[in-house]
């Protein structure tokens, strides 16, 4: 199987997160049965991993957000440019504006998705990695229902 570590989160969130089904309680037999399931040992582990480092992260603001000034925009690095193309920044300034995301779950999803070991993270990407920072984050339930509701729904997601 061709997976990545974004299949791994999206195979967990799918089978775990959503609180439908307990994981198991052993990490040995949790990386069991994603080997079972045809992904590679670096795989998962690069997964466990990202997953360790965003649970540490949430329940606190990113070290980088000071707040935000009525009318502020959030300014690339060249490093975020190269791994979220402009369609990517945009889709996470439009979640913005409509409220899914405040500044802060911004900073994490943006360091979280530079933390995915591919050279390039996109829309599709970029739409899982939101919907797990938003699990993360204590008070963001509505807008992590909302998040669902854009990944799981058929109609496209328009950027204007």
């Amino acid at each position: 199987m061709d997976d990545s570590m974004v299949d791994v989160l999206i195979y967990l969130f799918e089978h775990y997160m959503d609180g439908e089904c307990a994981p198991p309680t052993d990490q040995d037999a949790l990386e069991d049965e994603l080997k079972g399931a045809g992904f590679s040992a670096g795989e998962i582990a690069k997964a466990l991993d990202w997953l360790d480092v965003l649970a540490a992260g949430a329940n606190t603001e990113s070290p980088g957000y000071h707040g935000r000034a009525m009318g502020s925009i959030r300014i690339y690095t060249d490093n975020e440019c190269a791994k979220l193309d402009r369609e990517g920044r945009g889709f996470l300034l439009f979640l913005e504006q409509i409220g899914i995301l405040d500044p802060g779950s911004r900073e994490l999803v943006i360091e979280r998705a530079l933390a995915i070991d591919t050279p390039y993270v996109g829309v599709e990407e970029l739409k899982w990695v939101v919907l797990l920072v938003l699990l993360n984050r204590p008070g963001m339930e509505a807008a992590f229902t909302r998040m669902e509701d854009l990944i799981y729904s058929d109609a496209p997601t328009y950027l204007h």
